[in-house]
């Protein structure tokens, strides 16, 4: 166990800091220490979450049991990604501290403090989020489930198959990227995944468990513990309302987007009407 942890802990650490030395060493572009930062914390939650995914498809498609079958992989990936979320609490504040030295606030001990603090103030839900992830979901997960739900578990692991959209979704901003194919191929790709992935997975995982135990899915909340609800609740929480922020951001960037094309249009045909009312630019050049 302890030598699992250990992996975890020089892993993610370890590869933020090598890819954060080699993207500095690039000859082109050439990127400056918070450009650096931020795609090396990117890349790390990419890479976790492609560890994550494929850990938890190997486990979710080997249990046929749902309930009594085990996989070693369930509880080995628990302990090595447990490091990550510690670390990741890191990598989001070193983000933030870069973009609150560039908005023009010093580098003090007092600056650092400010920084602490608007920090936690503006990500307190995520940062909660992976907290909970270390001190209640990890023990819970190695040792009080004795063995029985891996496949669940599995289930769990597959929600991070919407982080690498999320993380290439928020690169793509950082760079003024917004209006681009790619953002909106990705912001596409992201709404599927994260929809699917950590929305929907809650009520299939109930209704594979009333397939189990040869109940109709409305009947499953009724039929387990109320912790369990409680859990499954608690968890979904915060995915509901990422989803909502995401599906906002969609819409304005929609909107906006929508309006830009509407006032070229308009563009476009006052052109058209001086051109058919006087001389062209062209023919003007050409007299």
């Amino acid at each position: 166990m302890l030598v699992i942890l250990a992996a975890g802990s020089l892993f993610f650490p370890g590869l933020f800091l090598l890819s954060k030395n080699c993207l500095k060493r690039l000859p082109a572009p050439q990127w400056d220490e918070s450009d650096a930062v931020f795609i090396s914390a990117r890349l790390v939650s990419c890479i976790q979450a492609i560890l994550a995914s494929t850990a938890g498809y190997i486990i979710a498609t080997s249990c046929q049991d749902i309930i009594e079958d085990q996989h070693w992989l369930t509880s080995s990936y628990i302990l090595f990604a447990v490091p990550y979320f510690v670390y990741d609490i890191y990598a989001m504040f070193l983000c933030y501290w870069y973009k609150y030295r560039v908005k023009g606030h010093g580098a003090g001990s007092e600056s650092l403090g400010a920084a602490l603090f608007s920090y936690l103030r503006k990500e307190f839900l995520m940062v909660l989020h992976h907290v909970v992830m270390v001190t209640v979901c990890f023990p819970i997960s190695v040792f009080w489930r004795q063995g029985k739900g891996d496949f669940f578990q599995g289930c769990m692991f597959l929600a991070e198959l919407s982080t690498p959209s999320v993380c290439l979704g928020k690169v793509l901003i950082q760079y003024k990227k917004q209006h681009t194919l790619l953002h909106k191929v990705n912001g596409a790709l992201m709404l599927m995944t994260f929809f699917v992935c950590r929305i929907l997975l809650f009520p299939y995982m109930y209704w594979v468990y009333g397939r189990y135990v040869g109940l109709p899915m409305y009947r499953v909340p009724l039929a387990i513990p109320a912790h369990f609800n409680l859990g499954a609740a608690l968890l979904m929480a915060p995915q509901v309302y990422w989803f909502f922020l995401i599906c906002r951001g969609a819409f304005r960037l929609f909107k906006r987007s929508f309006r830009q094309r509407g006032t070229k249009c308009e563009e476009d045909v006052r052109n058209g009407h001086a051109s058919e009312e006087g001389y062209p630019l062209e023919q003007g050049l050409d007299n």
